[in-house]
């Protein structure tokens, strides 16, 4: 049997809001990750309270598995079938 790993195939090169831990929230294109769920982010920015937005990192930011709460899609995932015929 293969061990488990995070199924985020499909959301790779997407945006993505990350929720960690100490009500810290993350939005981000999704890079790459791992079995750990460590992820790495292009265009990252952390959402302040207040709404304020700060870019972090210089180029990607690696964000560790442990720390992550939530992960949720802000663009599309997968093909919409309703619009292809045949």
């Amino acid at each position: 049997m293969a061990p488990a790993q995070p199924e985020l195939k499909k959301y790779l090169d997407k945006r993505l809001f990350v929720q960690l831990n100490g009500s810290r929230k993350v939005i981000g294109v999704l890079r790459g990750y791992d079995v750990f769920l460590n992820i790495v982010l292009d265009e990252a920015v952390e959402e302040k309270e207040g709404g304020e937005k700060v870019r972090i990192g210089m180029v990607q930011q690696v964000i560790r598995g442990n720390s992550v709460v939530m992960l949720e899609a802000l663009e599309r995932i997968g093909g919409d079938d309703r619009n292809h015929q045949r």
